[in-house]
C-alpha cells in the first residue's frame, strides 16, 4: 500500500548540507556540458544532420548540450508510431502504468540536486527556484501515480433493477505536449505523465531554450521502465514540427503551456478537422497572466512587501504566476511602495552557478532581454521609475530589478504580459477601485489580497476573477494537489494542473450496460 501524497519538502541552502550537495552536483553537471542528445521516435534513438545549441542565459558562450533537430517528416513519424504503440500501451494495466510514475519520481528524488545544478545551467534559475522545479516534478509524478490507481477500472452509477451498470475512463489516443522553457522538468514532467499514466502515447516537443533538461527527463522515465516507444522525443522549432503535430490528423489532443500568442493559434488549429481525422481535438492550455497583488489599508504592509518582491522578482519575474502589478490603496501607498523598494534593492543578480547562491539569474535570452528592455523604456513614459539600474554582470542576459509606480490601470505595461522583472505600481482609490482594476486585464490566472478586513477577503473568495486566489500570501508558489493551477479567460482553458480532476480530461467516459 502506497502512503498518502504529500508535496515534497524543501531545503535550506544556507545549511552546511544542502548547500554542500548542490556545489557538488554543480561541479559535477558542469563536466557534463556540451554532450549531444538524440530524438527518440519509436523507441529509437535518431540523429540528424541538422542540430541547434542549448546555451546558458547567463553566458551564451556556454554550451549545455546539441540537440538533434527535428523536422516536419520525423513529426509526422513520430505521431504515426505513437498511434501505433496506442494500441498496446492503452490496454497497459493502468496501475501498472502510476507505478512507473511512481518509480520515476523515486529516481528524481535521488537525483534533485544534479537536476537542479542542470536548471542553473540551463535556464539560470536560482538554487531555490531550481530545487522547487524539481520538487514539483516529484509532486507530479507521484500525485498522479496515485490519481491513476483511484480513476482505474469501473465507477459505480445508481443502480437500476434488471441490469449492471457502470463508467468506465479510456484514454483518448496520441497526445502532443507542447511544454514551456520556464518550468523545464516540473511542467514538462506533469503534462507528460498525465496524458502517460491515463494510457495515452505522447510525442512531446521541448521548448528550444530548455531541451537539456527535457532529455534528461526522458532519459529517467526509461529508467523507470517506461516502454520507450510511447514516448517520442523531437526538439525543434515549434513554428514547424510543432505545428506539424498539432494539424496530424491522428492526434487526439493537445497540451501546451505558454504565452497566449502561441496558445491561441494552437487553439485554432486544433479546431479545424482535417482529411481523415474522426474526432475533435482536446486542447489543454494554460497561456500565461497580468497578475496582481493588491494590498488595503488593513492589510499587514511588511509581509505585503516581502510577498510582492518574492513573487515579482522570483526566477526574474518569468513565472505564468508572477506578480507584475501591486495594486495598492491610497492611504498607504507611499508607505508600502518605501517598503517594496527597499526590500528589492537587497536583491543579489549573478550567474547562478557559481558558489554565491544568487537570487536572480538572467533573462531566458537575447529575445526577452531585447523585449523586455523595450517594455522598461515604454514604462518611463508612463509611469515614475522608483527602481532601475542596480549593477548585474557584463555578459550574460542580466535585467536588475525594475519597479515603475504611478501607473495608470490601462497603462501598455500594467496590460501586457512582460515576463520578466519589472513591477507596475498602481494606486487604487479605495477596495472597490482596487478590486476593479485587479479584474480590469485579459487575463485571470493568479492574484493575491493582502487585507484584514474579514467581509473583504470574502468578497474577493468570490469577486477577484482568478483561477488561483491567495489570501495574505503571494501569488506564485501553488502547490500539487494543495493548489490545483489554472486560470481564466485568456490565461488558458481553466485545465487545473496538479488537481484530482486534471487526469479526466486525458481521457472519456464510457457507459456499459448489460441487461440480466
Amino acid at each position: 500500500m502506497l502512503t498518502p501524497f504529500s508535496p515534497e519538502p524543501y531545503v535550506d541552502f544556507s545549511q552546511a548540507g544542502p548547500r554542500g550537495e548542490m556545489l557538488a552536483a554543480l561541479k559535477e553537471v558542469g563536466g557534463q556540458l556540451g554532450r549531444t542528445y538524440p530524438i527518440w521516435i519509436g523507441g529509437e534513438p535518431i540523429t540528424t544532420g541538422a542540430t541547434f545549441d542549448s546555451t546558458s542565459p547567463a553566458d551564451p558562450d556556454r554550451v549545455i548540450g546539441t540537440m538533434a533537430k527535428a523536422n516536419t517528416d520525423l513529426a509526422d513519424k513520430a505521431v504515426r508510431s505513437a498511434a501505433d504503440a496506442f494500441k498496446s500501451w492503452s490496454r497497459f494495466d493502468p496501475e501498472a502504468r502510476a507505478r512507473i510514475l511512481i518509480k520515476a519520481a523515486a529516481i528524481m528524488r535521488r537525483r534533485v540536486y544534479e537536476l537542479t545544478a542542470w536548471m542553473c545551467y540551463e535556464e539560470s534559475k536560482s538554487w531555490i527556484e531550481g530545487y522547487g522545479d524539481a520538487c514539483e516534478a516529484i509532486d507530479f509524478l507521484d500525485f498522479y501515480g496515485r490519481e491513476m490507481m483511484r480513476l482505474k477500472g469501473a465507477h459505480p452509477v445508481t443502480p437500476f433493477a434488471g441490469e449492471e451498470n457502470e463508467v468506465r475512463y479510456m484514454p483518448l489516443g496520441v497526445g502532443v505536449v507542447i511544454p514551456p522553457w520556464n518550468f523545464p522538468l516540473a511542467i514538462c514532467a506533469g503534462m507528460t505523465t498525465a496524458a502517460l499514466v491515463t494510457g495515452n502515447t505522447v510525442c512531446l516537443k521541448p521548448a528550444s531554450t530548455s531541451p537539456v533538461v527535457a532529455a534528461k527527463f526522458v532519459e529517467i522515465m526509461h529508467e523507470a521502465g517506461l516502454p520507450k516507444n510511447v514516448l517520442n522525443f523531437l526538439p525543434g522549432p515549434g513554428g514547424s514540427v510543432g505545428d506539424a503535430m498539432v494539424c496530424h490528423p491522428l492526434a487526439r489532443f493537445i497540451v501546451f503551456t505558454g504565452s497566449r500568442e502561441v496558445g491561441t493559434a494552437i487553439f485554432e488549429k486544433a479546431a479545424k478537422v482535417g482529411p481523415g481525422q474522426a474526432w475533435l481535438k482536446r486542447t489543454v492550455l494554460e497561456m500565461g497572466g497580468k497578475n496582481c497583488i493588491a494590498v488595503d489599508e488593513t492589510g499587514d504592509l511588511a509581509a505585503a512587501a516581502e510577498g510582492t518582491v518574492a513573487a515579482a522578482f522570483g526566477f526574474q519575474g518569468q513565472k505564468c504566476s508572477a506578480c507584475s502589478r501591486l495594486i495598492v490603496v491610497a492611504d498607504v501607498y507611499d508607505d508600502l511602495l518605501e517598503r517594496v523598494v527597499a526590500r528589492a534593492r537587497e536583491l543579489t543578480v549573478g550567474d547562478t552557478v557559481s558558489p554565491e547562491g544568487f537570487f536572480m539569474g538572467a533573462v531566458i535570452d537575447k529575445t526577452a532581454f531585447g523585449k523586455i528592455n523595450e517594455y522598461i523604456a515604454i514604462g518611463k513614459g508612463e509611469g515614475r521609475v522608483v527602481l532601475e539600474g542596480a549593477a548585474v554582470p557584463d555578459k550574460g542576459y542580466f535585467i536588475a530589478p525594475t519597479i515603475i509606480a504611478d501607473l495608470a490601470p490601462n497603462a501598455r505595461i500594467a496590460q501586457e504580459e512582460i515576463f520578466g522583472p519589472v513591477l507596475a505600481v498602481i494606486k487604487a482609490k479605495d477596495f472597490d477601485d482596487a478590486l476593479a482594476i485587479a479584474n480590469g486585464t485579459e487575463y485571470g490566472l493568479t492574484g493575491a489580497l493582502y487585507s484584514n478586513d474579514r467581509l473583504r477577503l470574502e468578497r474577493a473568495r468570490h469577486e477577484f476573477h482568478v483561477g488561483n486566489l491567495y489570501l495574505n500570501r503571494k501569488c506564485t508558489g501553488a502547490l500539487v494537489d494543495v493548489q490545483p493551477f489554472g486560470g481564466f479567460n485568456m490565461s488558458g482553458t481553466d485545465s487545473k494542473a496538479g488537481g484530482r480532476d486534471y487526469l479526466q480530461l486525458f481521457m472519456q467516459g464510457k457507459s456499459v450496460t448489460e441487461k440480466w
